[in-house]
């Protein structure tokens, strides 16, 4: 019987491959937000519970279904975060930082919900959140699609992405169609699988966007939402479609488009790739909030925002990246010693390379061995450089340095073997 512990089902660990990863695309992603004058904001990962439920909707699947909610030892209702935004909004309204003032904010970290486990959703996963506060007009909207649009190119996975947006209007817009979407539904509920009967009378907008291709054949025949938006609504959105067709950015309107969530309007959006045996296809999605900053706070602001979902951007960064080479484990420099008693000798000049050279990646040996065994082990490791420290070099004050890539034998004495790892590693 193996009584091990295991992980907590839908969790899961980032080994240091894993990690390489992650922290290669993480910054890559932070510094197209730094060009485009976004400001990081770090967030609790435990919220009140009733914040989700003001702001996400208390007949959603996250609210019913997926959040982790328990009480504290002073009976407070907490929650752990099941998104980003409803905290980002509480907290530049709790920090004042949106009162006669535009925010370009972004996030990065855990979010959790209790839901069935599979490739590319987990019950712990992580976000990177951008949220804008203070612009109304559709420009906006063009920055973020733009933005997002970066961080594809630089990543070399843009042709591998198609761009969906929709407009969902108002509130109003939406009760109104909600009406003669339910007169509908109703009447070919035989038609209907089992998910869009337990949304009918929940939350009838989500069985839009159903992955059942016989229910979208359903609903080709069903009132249309665009039909039912505000002329406002309608002129913001052909606005925006004009923009997005002036910079030349390819997209397809998707009327099905709604997002899982209630404080929507108007401008939404998903970024989707198709690679085989990867079913969870959304990588990036967001949308307006106009109405949200004042469903929390008692101050009204426009707002929109979107969240990458990091787990699926890696694993097609992964499936489809020419970089493979770039995540084997390596460091720069190597150090070793023949016989224990140069143990000292090897930490002193490994820590005077170090504070010198505070970028390179200095892997020093704690155990002796003979030279040819850990030269195997630095060319495994890709180093750059190879350092063998031996009694007989320490007498004539030089130091054994073996330029791995260029296969090329150096004896240095120790002023001339910091130049060399300046004109290295400078």
């Amino acid at each position: 019987m193996n009584n091990t512990i295991q992980i907590v089902r839908g969790m899961h660990d980032l080994i240091p491959n894993d990690v390489v990863k992650w922290t290669y695309i993480e910054n890559i992603l932070k510094k197209i937000l730094i060009n485009h004058c976004y400001d990081e904001i770090r967030l609790p990962i435990i919220e009140k519970e009733i914040l989700f439920k003001k702001s996400i909707g208390t007949i959603t699947d996250v609210v019913e279904k997926e959040m982790y909610s328990f009480k504290d030892k002073s009976e407070n209702k907490i929650c752990l975060r099941p998104e980003g935004t409803a905290g980002c909004v509480r907290a530049v309204l709790d920090h004042s930082l949106i009162f006669k003032k535009k925010q370009r904010l972004w996030y990065i970290g855990p979010m959790f919900r209790y839901e069935r486990p599979q490739r590319g959703r987990y019950r712990q996963f992580f976000q990177l959140g951008v949220e804008v506060f203070g612009y109304l007009e559709p420009e906006i909207d063009l920055e973020i699609i733009l933005l997002n649009l970066n961080w594809w190119k630089k990543l070399n996975i843009d042709e591998y992405l198609t761009l969906e947006i929709n407009t969902i209007g108002s509130i109003e817009d939406r009760m109104v169609y909600q009406k003669e979407l339910m007169k509908f539904l109703m009447k070919n509920k035989s038609n209907l699988d089992q998910q869009s009967k337990d949304r009918l009378f929940k939350n009838p907008f989500r069985i839009l966007d159903s992955k059942n291709k016989n229910i979208q054949e359903l609903l080709l025949n069903g009132p249309k939402l665009f039909n039912f938006l505000n002329k406002n609504s309608i002129f913001r959105f052909n606005l925006f479609c004009k923009l997005l067709d002036l910079i030349k950015v390819k997209y397809t309107i998707n009327n099905n488009l709604v997002r899982g969530l209630d404080y929507y309007n108007d401008t939404v959006f998903e970024w989707k790739y198709k690679v085989s045996n990867m079913s969870q296809n959304t990588i990036c999605a967001g949308g307006r909030y106009d109405n949200l900053v004042k469903k929390i706070g008692n101050y009204s602001s426009p707002a929109i925002g979107c969240a990458i979902g990091m787990e699926r951007l890696i694993s097609l960064y992964s499936l489809i990246s020419k970089k493979s080479n770039f995540f084997i484990k390596k460091n720069d420099l190597f150090i070793a010693f023949l016989y224990p008693n140069l143990y000292l000798e090897s930490l002193k000049l490994s820590r005077k390379i170090r504070e010198i050279f505070t970028n390179v990646k200095i892997l020093l040996e704690i155990t002796h061995s003979i030279k040819k065994k850990y030269l195997r082990k630095a060319n495994k490791l890709n180093s750059k450089i190879f350092i063998f420290i031996t009694s007989k070099n320490i007498k004539k004050k030089t130091i054994l340095t073996k330029d791995l890539k260029k296969k090329v034998d150096f004896k240095f004495s120790e002023s001339e073997l910091l130049l060399f790892l300046k004109e290295v590693f400078i």
